[in-house]
């Protein structure tokens, strides 16, 4: 079984070639947080023309580093939920053409189930069933993941998503985008007791939701107070800054792996399985690690290098190709994502 997976969800275009063992034969992405940069976070407009120039020569690098065609594919598989609406057709065209073209099937995979699957390809272990997490730039969701395509919602976030506040708060600050690197690199030189940031939703053990929006603005008002600012013209001095930045992050990270406790000890379950781009965050990584320790839990977090959006994580789609779970080709793009 050879299955060529693309994904296009937001602001990468990446393409993979996996077999039924999920080995990598071939994978490719094209980023564009260089395109971004200078709007300090993703334009879906944009983001959607960068799809379009960059899909085909992507794939093509995919199949040519595999040394496959078209022909030696079972199937063909794509994302197309949830996401930016115009980048996810793209790359859901794309799938659609290759499967008239070839006549193979075509498999639709959910993004968010594909950055819990990332773990699963990373250490090669049976996982589920566990609890899913996953943290990123447009998602922060709990889900019950009983076998690698059922997937439970437990909670998620009420306003902003983990990641979508790294990167406001580093605006805040004057930092570079992507948020979630410069914010940890600041950090490194700050004291993360410096500022007692809220904790949302920590203490409200009954609902499995987070709340970073709070946070973002405990920020804001401790770097200008309240009121309309101009932060590009905030004088802030190096210590105060990676202050700041270190304390957000704690709060940030504390809020994050206490609802996965929270999660675990509701569904009586004693694995957690960690992905998307936030994930990648080693303060993150080690309060976890510390708090699978002190709690008896088995921690599975994708690598870095499978945190942010890829094609590999898109090998979920060989889950699917063996219950039979296929798709035809009226299917549409899914975007948005019910919030708890």
């Amino acid at each position: 079984m050879l299955i060529l997976t693309i994904e296009s969800s937001c602001d990468e275009t990446a393409a993979a070639v996996v077999d039924e063992r999920r080995n990598v034969l071939g994978a490719s992405l094209a980023s564009q947080i260089d395109v971004h940069q200078r709007y300090g976070g993703v334009v879906p407009e944009i983001a959607s023309r960068a799809h379009m120039e960059a899909i085909l020569p992507v794939i093509s690098e995919a199949m040519t580093q595999a040394q496959v065609t078209l022909d030696d594919l079972s199937a063909i598989a794509c994302v197309n939920e949830p996401g930016l609406a115009g980048s996810l057709l793209v790359g859901l065209s794309a799938a659609k053409a290759l499967c008239v073209a070839s006549g193979k099937p075509l498999i639709a995979i959910n993004h968010l189930q594909a950055h819990i699957y990332a773990c699963r390809v990373a250490f090669d272990e049976e996982l589920f069933p566990c609890v899913g997490l996953i943290a990123s730039g447009g998602h922060t969701s709990l889900y019950r993941c009983s076998t690698p395509i059922d997937f439970e919602p437990l909670g998620a976030t009420i306003d902003d998503a983990a990641g979508e506040a790294f990167d406001k708060v580093a605006a805040m600050l004057g930092l570079p985008y992507p948020g979630g690197p410069s914010i940890q690199k600041a950090a490194e030189r700050g004291d993360p007791k410096a500022y007692d940031f809220p904790r949302p939703m920590l203490s409200e053990k009954d609902r499995l939701r987070f709340s970073f929006s709070g946070l973002k603005t405990a920020v804001r008002y401790k770097l200008a107070g309240v009121g309309k600012v101009d932060f590009a013209s905030q004088q802030i001095d190096e210590q105060t800054r990676a202050d700041i930045a270190a304390s957000f992050q704690e709060a940030a990270v504390d809020c994050l792996v206490g609802k996965a406790r929270q999660a675990l000890k509701k569904c009586g379950m004693k694995t957690l399985c960690v992905g998307g781009g936030v994930a990648a965050n080693a303060r993150f990584r080690e309060k976890a690690l510390d708090a699978a320790e002190k709690y008896r839990f088995k921690l599975y977090i994708a690598p870095p290098k499978l945190c942010s959006d890829n094609a590999v994580m898109g090998a979920i789609a060989i889950e699917r190709y063996k219950a039979g779970l296929f798709s035809d080709l009226t299917l549409d793009v899914s975007p948005g994502l019910l919030r708890d």
